[in-house]
């Protein structure tokens, strides 16, 4: 089997015109998405919410997929073209209800932003004792692409974003132990893991959908503070100098939740990403490889590696039971 090698090839910047500090109504100001419908998981908290926002002011339909519905419509009250429909995706039934319910609806997808995601939580048991942040970041994305498939190919092109984060470099996947039942737990790696799997899964993806014109890609949106830390303490967050002691951001490289919505849109709909896809960026751009310094930035190899893309893909097809054809 042949594999495209975007992943490794393609990843180096190529001058966007944006940079860590635009945010994401500045990347969407000359892109029209009127007529086009996008799905952003987690739309209506952190990130998520700054991006469904954006979308719909840049006039997409936005399916907004909420474990919790009822927080998601106060928290999108008043935005036009945003619609709520119930999604957990720690629970593949409700995946196949919710992705049976779309199908059903006859509508097509051009953009899905899988934005959702748990970290550096407790050590959490979810479906069929499948470790929670592999399984809720991963493997619940994994299946709702897979059974959306027939409306993503429908109109013949759609992207899907991948967000990851550059704590992909914490972790590469664990094939002797993903579900972290023969060793302890640890809730850093763990996420890690998970975040490198959030960009192989980008990268087989891209090489199964190209030929129909749908293609993935994934990212870093920069380091924010945002409801994604809720099982960080604040001494745990001083501790990694995010924080001061009086709760003050410490890193002068944060970025606000709107610019670190801004790398998720521009990959959704840049076109100077025309043709492109399996890549992983940040800063609204295309990533680097990562240095050999251990330097938090980049692409680590492992995490664009397509023989451990397709590893992935077909243990993923395993634990869920949900897969598209292959090329």
């Amino acid at each position: 089997m042949q594999h495209q090698s975007y992943s490794k090839t393609m990843q180096h910047r190529i001058g966007s015109g944006f940079g860590n500090r635009s945010t994401a109504d500045e990347v969407l100001h000359e892109i029209d998405l009127s007529g086009r419908l996008a799905i952003v998981t987690g739309g209506y908290s952190g990130l998520g919410l700054e991006t469904t926002r954006a979308l719909a002011r840049a006039g997409a339909h936005v399916v907004v997929p909420a474990r919790r519905p009822a927080s998601a419509e106060r928290a999108l009250a008043g935005l036009k073209g945003v619609e709520v429909v119930e999604l957990d995706l720690s629970d593949l039934s409700s995946v196949r209800a919710f992705s049976d319910r779309f199908l059903a609806s006859g509508r097509s997808i051009e953009i899905a932003i899988l934005s959702a995601g748990i970290m550096a939580c407790p050590e959490t048991r979810v479906g069929p004792d499948w470790e929670a942040q592999f399984a809720i970041n991963h493997l619940g994305h994994f299946t709702l692409i897979n059974l959306l498939w027939p409306a993503l190919v429908a109109e013949g092109g759609a992207r899907v974003v991948s967000v990851s984060s550059a704590g992909h470099h914490l972790s590469p996947i664990r094939w002797d132990d993903v579900q972290f039942k023969r060793s302890s737990y640890d809730r850093f790696p763990a996420y890690g893991q998970s975040k490198t799997a959030n960009i192989l899964f980008a990268v087989e993806l891209d090489r199964r959908g190209a030929e129909h014109g749908v293609r993935a890609f994934s990212l870093h949106p920069g380091a924010i503070l945002t409801p994604l830390q809720r099982h960080l303490t604040k001494e745990d967050m001083v501790t990694l100098g995010w924080i001061d002691e009086n709760g003050k951001p410490a890193d002068p490289t944060f970025k606000t939740p709107q610019q670190g919505a801004a790398t998720q849109v521009w990959a959704a709909t840049s076109p100077k990403l025309a043709g492109l896809g399996g890549i992983y960026c940040e800063d609204c751009d295309i990533a680097e490889p990562a240095p050999d310094d251990g330097t938090p930035i980049g692409v680590k190899d492992y995490a664009v590696d397509p023989q451990q893309a397709l590893r992935l893909w077909e243990l993923s097809a395993e634990l869920t039971e949900t897969n598209i054809p292959t090329v």
